[in-house]
């Protein structure tokens, strides 16, 4: 059974995605950027502003805004141009690559910022890699264009061989760096004249331009070398590129590409426009026993894709961030929690700008709504109105650093235990127990070393615990498991096994040599590098 045509129409003006870039691209500020255009916020801040200068609203656990990185993942939402738009800003570092894929899981396409100066970078090469792997539509907005950087056409050619997709440039940079003098739009065949000193984001000059007719007009505006290039490389494309082709964007096959500055707020409403157009809308979602949940289903389902801690540390709130696949969301309303197989009532649910919140009464298909938690949510989990619903399996991937934490105050030790237990749900850190020891002295694995240094950070600055990380010499962590998925408990070859935060055994070594060792003793077990968080 469907929706109402109400509740339809409210689900199909839902627009769900996310941000993806390698660090220091533009992804915090292109955020501010859209929550400006999207009338949330009247003044956007730097990322590494100057000492008084506005925090980004993003980043709003404090050591982002010390480092002028993005650690956590925030949930935005604003309406533009008739549509709802839930903007999820990612993690660009390294290190927290696992809450980036998560969030991945939860959006309907993707906005992949990339810096005119270096290109396709590692990071986002990997990225990409997962929306392809997920077929997540991918728009990309190509920065910095005020800075000195890549030949676009260079950099169009880079895109499509290191990332083996073809791009559609919807806009044109009118030169680069000292030489930027504004924005061709393909689509609307207008100019957008850059003017540094403008102080209003609207106070920008628009010209009718056909390129077919029209050329002599770029002599008006640019130097003459970077005229007659221009000219160049849009007689190439506009005699190139057939019509921009929406089923195949739909499919991945191509992303359009929009160049701008989103420090100078120059290109981001193009962006933006272009984005409310074409973006799609929630989409039907698979589930475990490969059936298929319809948005518009009269049923309401969702799962949780994240978990925060202490975002009002006030009340040592815990939320879970959710994912509505299906039907309306009702505050207060009773669903059917699939891993404990038990009802809850959703009693305390918001909606975010990054920590600012504001209690929702209701939500459709599309939209992230943060619910309060008081222990009953694990990432992954999933929720319905009528029935069990299971949807794709959320993983956790292998840790390769390790510590255990030690606090000087001994009476502090159970509110340690208990504060890294509460992180260690966020999937921030996985906690793994030595069975000969017992969970109150657990080992601490990290992806990166960030993680760590983050972990240390909320402890005090969340918790009021001064403590000391102690490096452990492990450096690979496995799941062994028979070829059949189920879990092996004992290895040949005198490895001790350790158990991970769902009771799974899970093997900790010291070098990737031990591992091989491993293999060799153990050639019918599958070593995996990560797992299913079902309990």
């Amino acid at each position: 059974m469907l929706v109402t045509p109400a509740i339809q129409k409210e689900i199909q003006r839902r627009r769900t995605f996310a941000i993806i870039s390698h660090p220091d691209a533009g992804k915090t500020t292109l955020t501010e950027k859209l929550l400006y255009h999207g009338g949330v916020i009247h003044e956007t801040g730097e990322v590494k502003g100057k000492s008084g200068s506005k925090a980004v609203t993003s980043d709003w656990m404090e050591l982002e805004r010390q480092k002028g990185i993005s650690i956590t993942s925030s949930v935005m939402t604003f309406d533009y141009h008739d549509l709802r738009v839930n903007l999820l800003d990612t993690p660009g570092h390294k290190d927290f690559s696992e809450d980036t894929y998560r969030v991945l899981m939860a959006v309907d396409s993707a906005c992949m910022l990339i810096d005119v100066a270096k290109g396709v970078e590692e990071r986002t090469k990997k990225l990409y890699e997962v929306c392809r792997y997920r077929k997540i539509p991918i728009f990309t907005f190509i920065n910095k264009l005020d800075r000195e950087g890549k030949d676009p056409l260079a950099l169009i050619d880079e895109v499509e061989k290191t990332l083996g997709m073809q791009c559609y440039p919807v806009t044109w940079p009118l030169g680069i760096g000292n030489r930027f003098r504004g924005i061709y739009n393909r689509i609307t065949k207008e100019i957008m004249l850059y003017d540094q000193r403008r102080e209003d984001v609207g106070d920008v000059t628009v010209i009718p331009f056909d390129p077919e007719t029209q050329m002599h007009l770029l002599e008006d505006y640019l130097d003459t070398h970077s005229a007659q290039q221009v000219k160049d490389e849009l007689e190439l494309i506009e005699g190139a590129l057939p019509p921009f082709d929406l089923a195949a964007f739909l499919s991945g096959e191509i992303s359009p590409v929009t160049f701008g500055s989103a420090k100078q707020n120059f290109g981001v409403d193009i962006f933006l426009n272009f984005f409310s157009k074409y973006a799609p809308g929630p989409q039907p979602r698979e589930t475990r026993d490969d059936k298929s949940v319809d948005p518009l289903s009269a049923t309401f389902t969702g799962f949780v894709f994240k978990i925060q801690a202490n975002m009002d540390r006030r009340h040592r709130d815990r939320i879970a961030f959710m994912r509505i696949c299906s039907g309306k969301f009702e505050r207060g309303m009773k669903v059917q929690h699939a891993r404990l197989g038990r009802e809850l009532r959703l009693a305390y649910s918001n909606q975010f700008v990054a920590a600012d919140r504001e209690t929702v009464d209701e939500a459709y298909a599309g939209d992230i709504v943060g619910v309060n938690d008081t222990g009953n949510f694990a990432i992954g989990d999933c929720v319905a109105s009528h029935g069990t619903v299971l949807f794709e399996e959320i993983p956790k991937f292998a840790p390769e650093l390790f510590a255990k934490l030690s606090v000087r105050d001994a009476l502090k030790r159970i509110k340690m235990q208990e504060a890294v237990k509460h992180i260690a749900e966020e999937g921030a850190i996985q906690i793994i127990i030595d069975p000969l020891i017992g969970s109150q002295d657990p080992i601490l694995g990290a992806v990166g070393e960030l993680q760590f240094e983050v972990l240390v950070h909320r402890l005090r600055d969340e918790y009021g615990l001064e403590v000391t990380l102690n490096r452990l010499p492990y450096s690979v962590a496995r799941w062994p498991r028979t070829k059949d998925g189920k879990s092996v408990s004992e290895l040949k070859g005198s490895f001790q096994m350790f158990r991970d935060s769902n009771d799974q055994p899970v093997l900790l070594l010291n070098q990737e040599w031990d591992l091989n060792w491993a293999k060799r003793e153990n050639p019918e077990v599958e070593f995996h590098t990560s797992i299913t968080r079902a309990r």
